[in-house]
């Protein structure tokens, strides 16, 4: 079994088979996932998991160089947003597109962690970097 990191194995093959540049995504319990796109369902109830527990142990487990935000979450979910900036940990660019954008470039991802979080706008789209 084991020992440490991340124990779901759909979120660990996708991230171990990762190569720089590619994305992956954490939505709320929303977020329509593209058809042909991987989606991983971790949603229990409304809210559990929620968003930024499932996005603090994808970023322990990933090397991300940008992110793509939804502009909306600024002015409707400015809580969300200021977690989401003190969780990032490398200085990662963060990039705003508005919420029909985001979820256009949802076709690009190499999947979507669906979480229970119901607050507007928790969505994310990592970009792989590279460890050295």
């Amino acid at each position: 079994m084991k020992k440490h990191g991340i124990l779901n194995s759909d979120i660990a093959k996708v991230l171990s088979d990762l190569g720089h540049t590619d994305k992956i995504a954490i939505g709320d319990a929303g977020l329509p996932v593209p058809n042909g796109v991987k989606k991983i369902d971790l949603a229990l109830t409304l809210a559990e998991p929620s968003f930024l527990s499932v996005l603090k142990v994808v970023l322990s487990d990933m090397k991300v160089e940008k992110v793509v935000l939804a502009e909306e979450i600024k002015e409707q979910n400015a809580t969300q947003l200021r977690d989401i900036k003190a969780t990032l940990i490398d200085d990662e660019q963060i990039t705003y597109v508005s919420h029909e954008a985001f979820k256009e470039q949802l076709k690009d991802v190499k999947a979507v962690i669906r979480t229970g979080e119901a607050t507007p706008y928790s969505n994310i789209i990592l970009q792989s970097g590279v460890l050295f």
